[in-house]
């Protein structure tokens, strides 16, 4: 039970302390848990210059200390990504990247600072949604900062009425040279469970997306929750872990300072009890 996607009174859209989060993954019976702050570069953000870094650290060492005999605690962060915001983005990975055990790469943005929710797609065909952000997905996989990418499908939150029929099927001829990318750069992306809670009633990705993964040769995929509060933490992913068998995984990744493990199916419990 691995949930790399936790947010903490660290991201400016989460009251929840580290302390709190952690009693309630234990009691959902969660092995790793990733703190996986937001970390934004967008200027017209309102958690622009939020973060800070040194308290979350401390704060990091504080519960490893109290809860690390019963809980794998990974330094983690969620890094927003947009090649208008390159420049700002590489100059934070290249101080601060090797601090940390695993980091998420999630596009909220489109060009010039637009946020990818209503109204920004009401004027769009689904093909032009997808096109935009799917090259900033595959642009923030070449960068090699990232261990996984978060909520690969996300659009299909905010798609205006005319597409509430969404199928991943209409995307599927865009989503090769992604994979690709992922698989030659050994970066994978979550099943984000938070859409299972709430819109659009299904992870994100589901599972037509990981069947063609896998087909592909795809093999890295973490679980989170994107929990913002504690009674989420570990919610949705034994739904997912059995999805992610049935569509041909061959497993979940865990990190250790970037550095992914494939964990099989059949380990998950083994590991848990080491």
């Amino acid at each position: 039970m691995l949930d790399y996607h936790v947010h903490t009174e660290f991201s400016v859209d989460c009251a929840t302390a580290m302390a709190t989060s952690c009693v309630a993954a234990i009691d959902a019976g969660i092995t790793e848990i990733a703190f996986t702050d937001h970390i934004d570069h967008q200027p017209n953000d309102f958690g622009f210059g939020y973060y800070r870094i040194e308290d979350y650290f401390r704060s990091l060492e504080d519960v490893r200390e109290e809860f690390g005999d019963r809980l794998t605690i990974l330094a983690g962060a969620e890094i927003d990504f947009h090649t208008d915001t390159f420049e700002a983005v590489d100059r934070w990975v290249s101080v601060n990247l090797e601090r940390y055990d695993f980091t998420i790469g999630s596009v909220h943005y489109a060009s010039e600072g637009r946020l990818i929710y209503p109204p920004l797609y009401d004027d769009m065909t689904l093909d032009e949604v997808f096109s935009a952000y799917l090259q900033q997905i595959e642009a923030a996989v070449r960068t090699g900062w990232f261990c996984s990418i978060g909520h690969l499908d996300i659009p299909k939150r905010y798609l205006p009425k005319k597409y509430r029929m969404y199928e991943p099927a209409d995307i599927r001829g865009r989503l090769p040279p992604v994979f690709r990318a992922m698989i030659e750069s050994n970066v994978g992306f979550e099943i984000n469970t938070s859409g299972i809670r709430q819109a659009p009633k299904t992870s994100m990705p589901g599972p037509s997306i990981v069947r063609w993964y896998t087909a592909a040769g795809g093999t890295r995929i973490t679980t989170g929750t994107d929990s913002h509060t504690e009674r989420t933490i570990g919610a949705g992913v034994p739904l997912t872990l059995e999805m992610l068998r049935l569509c041909g995984a061959p497993g979940v990744m865990s990190f250790r300072g970037r550095e992914g493990t494939l964990v099989p199916f059949d380990q998950l419990p083994a590991r848990a009890a080491g």
